[in-house]
């Protein structure tokens, strides 16, 4: 069976337009003529969840009836402090959270947000992302995009695109678990 994106697909991979996570949104792109096996196994196994899910939502059609299935508990999604900071989209289960996935949103948000307004500061972030290995070099790199962001479009945008990060990063352990809290800055908190 191939499945075909529809109208809805199409606005959501049209530029400026990110509603649905990266893993979601890769395999939207790669959906068209497709087989819906090869779809389904991406991912560890993870793909059927997301191509059912995309089906429901209507960005996929293909099959005329989708397989009966249990409905999956949403995951759990972490209290905000502020409301008004908040984005609708669940948190990602533990399977979606790696330091990969937080490594390509920080690519992402800085082609997004200074390739065209600043394309030396989006150099200077891409270098800096590309010698990051580690967690907490990383999250320095992480920190001063942010700190670019609210300068140029405010605290409350720094103060989501951090949230959605915190989303992507595996759980840490130990003393680790409180590095990124203690590296968003003061100012936030107004």
């Amino acid at each position: 069976m191939l499945l075909q994106k529809t109208d809805k697909a199409r606005q959501e991979l049209s530029p400026g337009v990110r509603t649905l996570s990266l893993r979601e949104r890769s395999l939207l792109l790669l959906a068209d003529g497709k087989p819906l096996s090869d779809l389904q196994a991406m991912y560890n196994g993870i793909g059927a969840q997301i191509v059912d899910n995309l089906m429901r939502q209507g960005y996929l059609t293909g099959p005329a009836e989708l397989p009966e299935t249990q409905p999956t508990p949403p995951a759990p999604v972490a209290p905000s402090t502020n409301p008004a900071l908040s984005i609708d989209r669940p948190e990602p289960g533990e399977s979606l959270r790696s330091l990969a996935g937080a490594r390509m949103y920080l690519f992402d948000t800085c082609e997004r947000l200074f390739a065209r307004r600043d394309p030396v500061l989006a150099q200077h972030f891409r270098e800096a992302l590309r010698i990051a290995r580690d967690r907490t070099s990383m999250l320095d790199v992480g920190d001063a995009m942010f700190e670019e962001v609210a300068l140029a479009a405010g605290a409350e945008r720094a103060a989501s695109l951090r949230e959605r990060l915190e989303q992507l990063l595996p759980r840490a352990h130990g003393a680790a678990a409180g590095l990124y809290a203690a590296t968003q800055p003061a100012l936030l908190e107004d």
